[in-house]
């Protein structure tokens, strides 16, 4: 079967791809021909690479439907018009399964834990979860009124070795590893309960590759492609401490202080949408339906990738 993968080349793709060319499928990687992966895999030679750019094509999803493919996994998509334009080319052809990468920012503020990956009244807080939202939305209404075969996919914080992951002030900053590194003290924002999520790139792509092999059960459905486990900001800081086998040094601040103490107006606007939303998942729809059981939990994946951080010089050991 021909599947057709957009942005195959990223943090989810890097591992999706080496998993569909040894299950004997034919991948077509769409990419703008600026990105490698991020790991080396022999499968890659087996891949064929298409430059098109959604941005800059209008005709790309003409294209895409173009190639005749059996399966679409659309890890780039970050617009509803986008969406429909995918959803409007594909139908009367072949394909007989849309994959859309939406996120966990869909899910909005946190109310009953854990989160319901079929939630259908989330309140997303910015315009990247609107978009992914109402995406889902589209898309459920489509399979229902018309059986287009969509299935949506909501991956965590995306971590693991190569890439920047969340830190324990939920933003991208090194600063707050280094800190830990060198054994200084670090402010978390108020008593730092709100909880983080990571999930290792391979789960986010096991979790894509296991809705594809169980077809018949994905279709019309959402799924939360997580790690099972979320880790307090605090227990996140206490656990780098012991890392670096150093001795946990962490205050608490009030909110604008804490920012104060930053000084980024970034870093706190990414801290507040992440912190904002915290949450907590079950993998029990995705195990019953799917069989995904993810390869590493949240505390592993976070100590693969700050070890990746040293490797790369990004963290410096005194």
């Amino acid at each position: 079967m021909k599947v057709i993968i957009t942005g195959g080349c990223g943090h989810i793709g890097t591992y999706l791809v080496p998993m569909l060319i040894d299950a004997g499928y034919d991948v077509i990687n769409i990419t703008r021909g600026i990105s490698r992966p991020y790991e080396y895999n022999p499968a890659w030679e087996k891949v064929r690479s298409v430059q098109l750019d959604r941005t800059k094509d209008f005709q790309f999803a003409e294209k895409i439907a173009k190639m005749n493919p059996d399966i679409v996994i659309d890890l780039i998509n970050f617009d509803v018009n986008d969406t429909k334009s995918m959803v409007s080319a594909l139908k009367n052809t072949r394909c007989c399964h849309y994959l859309f990468c939406s996120s966990c920012w869909a899910h909005g503020r946190a109310e009953v834990l854990p989160l319901n990956p079929d939630d259908l009244k989330k309140s997303p807080l910015d315009d990247y979860g609107r978009n992914k939202f109402a995406s889902e939305l589209y898309l459920k209404e489509m399979y229902r009124s018309e059986g287009f075969p969509a299935t949506i996919i909501m991956p965590g914080q995306i971590s693991g070795p190569g890439w920047t992951i969340m830190n324990p002030w939920a933003n991208k900053t090194p600063v707050p590893f280094q800190k830990i590194a060198d054994g200084e003290e670090i402010m978390l924002p108020n008593f730092g309960m709100e909880t983080l999520h990571h999930v290792h790139g391979y789960d986010v792509a096991q979790c894509f590759f296991k809705a594809i092999s169980h077809r018949n059960q994905a279709l019309g459905e959402s799924f939360d492609a997580v790690s099972g486990g979320s880790i307090t900001l605090y227990g996140y800081a206490k656990m780098m401490y012991e890392f670096f086998n150093k001795e946990p040094r962490i205050g608490f601040l009030p909110w604008e202080e804490w920012c104060k103490y930053v000084g980024d107006e970034k870093e706190c606007e990414d801290t507040y949408f992440h912190i904002t939303r915290s949450g907590f998942f079950s993998l029990e729809k995705e195990q019953k339906l799917l069989g995904y059981y993810p390869r590493y939990t949240n505390v592993e994946t976070i100590r693969i990738a700050v070890r990746s951080y040293i490797e790369r010089g990004l963290i410096r050991l005194s």
